[in-house]
């Protein structure tokens, strides 16, 4: 999965904002740093604690509104003059896949996932290790140790889970880490194997959350953030119905030409 999930880099205390209306007690602003995306811009969030026994139901109206969870706080872009990144979810009752999404699945055909507790794993480590190495060496999470890796999973404030999958002969493939909240699913981080890139592995564990998500009779699969035109967040406009998020609130994107695989995603 590519590195807009990625982590938010912990640089010390974030300077205070104005208070938030919807139940937590502050939000923060994180320093200005080059932007991943977008060549010549730089990046901010604005972040508040995820903590206490409402942290669930805090998390759940800040999603909704756009919000990411990273470890125990959520997150917001708030980027000088950009607005380029918008939140993603897809309609789940509404989805059905593309011939080149059928074609992933064909390509993955047995590969089972199983759904357990969010809990840091040696194998999940490694793999986690491999596919840093080989698609993103130069990324934020490059070098990221054991404590690193346990806090991305296992640090949560509400409902987090880990998707499993598995090759037929047992091989680990690949991992998902997923919030459930009130309205959906929310893909929080995802790697996989490296040495089956061309099998689009990225795109079957999202075709395979839509399905928990189904299952679940869950109304939406949270997919995180999006931006126009980059080649990085393509692979997201294959999954339809779109609904981003922006002044409006949730708008359905409009169709477009797509359905190819991006960056063997």
């Amino acid at each position: 999965m590519t590195s807009e999930n990625r982590p938010l880099e912990r640089q010390g205390p974030a300077q205070h904002a104005a208070p938030f209306g919807g139940g937590l007690s502050f939000l923060g602003v994180t320093p200005l740093r080059p932007c991943p995306y977008l060549p010549g811009r730089r990046e901010r969030s604005i972040v508040t604690a995820l903590a206490g026994p409402g942290a669930d139901l805090a998390y759940d109206e800040m999603l909704r509104g756009g919000f990411r969870r990273s470890h125990l706080a959520a997150y917001r872009p708030a980027c000088p003059g950009c607005r380029a990144c918008v939140s993603a979810r897809v309609r789940v009752g509404e989805f059905v896949p593309s011939r080149s999404l059928r074609r992933v699945m064909a390509r993955n055909d047995g590969v089972s996932m199983r759904v357990t507790p969010a809990l840091a794993r040696p194998d999940h480590y490694a793999l986690f290790q491999r596919y840093l190495a080989d698609r993103h060496p130069d990324g934020a999470m490059a070098g990221m140790g054991r404590e690193g890796y346990g806090a991305l999973v296992e640090e949560s404030a509400v409902e987090t889970r880990l998707a499993e999958f598995r090759c037929a002969d047992g091989r680990l493939y690949g991992v998902s880490v997923f919030d459930v909240v009130a309205d959906g699913l929310s893909a929080v981080y995802s790697f996989y194997e490296p040495l089956r890139v061309k099998d689009s592995p990225g795109s079957y564990m999202i075709l395979r959350l839509l399905s928990e998500a189904r299952e679940r009779a869950l109304p939406y699969l949270y997919l995180g953030y999006w931006i126009d035109g980059c080649d990085k967040m393509d692979y997201k406009a294959r999954f339809r119905p779109l609904e981003v998020h922006g002044a409006d609130g949730w708008t359905l994107l409009d169709a477009r030409d797509g359905g190819q695989d991006v960056s063997n995603f």
